[in-house]
């Protein structure tokens, strides 16, 4: 079973070819060893596996990696906004997750689409980051206000109350 890790950003290092910036998820191994373990991507419903020719973590929540096989820029774009996944090694409790792990989900926030880009940890108050159009709204992290995860869909379906955010202007 493959578990789904990160997300490509963008491109970097034109001049050099095939460099991505990769979005880690809150799953993403701390031990991963890209020298001996691929990262996997679906195209067309294949896995395909990725095998780094580089790959540095930037904090902990990115890394810059270089693909064998991916080595040019327009090889590398065809990576751009597609999910990268590890293979799981364990399976883990349906109802267990941490806020973190909505991170890169699809967002459905009152019929309006997003994506979930940040989470916001505070005892006093949790926030979720919802990317919607382009601008980021704080959307209190509680079970009330999240109507449906969609864990292997990684989408997200939250109903607010009228007036919490305004979406329009």
């Amino acid at each position: 079973m493959l578990l789904p890790v990160a997300k490509v950003t963008k491109l970097f290092g034109a001049e050099r070819g095939g460099g991505v910036v990769v979005a880690l998820y809150a799953e993403f191994p701390e031990d991963f060893a890209p020298e001996s373990e691929p990262l996997f991507v679906r195209i067309d419903s294949l896995d395909v596996p990725l095998w780094c020719e580089r790959f540095e973590r930037r904090g902990a929540a990115g890394a810059l990696a270089e693909f064998a096989d991916w080595d040019t820029a327009r090889r590398a774009s065809e990576l751009v906004g597609l999910e990268l996944f590890v293979e799981a090694d364990e399976e883990r409790s349906d109802d267990e997750f941490y806020m973190e792990d909505l991170i890169g989900f699809a967002a459905d926030v009152d019929g309006r689409q997003g994506e979930v880009t940040d989470y916001y940890d505070s005892e006093a108050n949790p926030l979720l980051g919802v990317t919607i159009d382009g601008r980021e709204y704080l959307v209190p992290a509680v079970g009330e206000f999240i109507a449906e995860i969609d864990f292997e869909g990684r989408r997200l379906r939250m109903t607010l109350p009228e007036g919490l955010l305004s979406l329009n202007d």
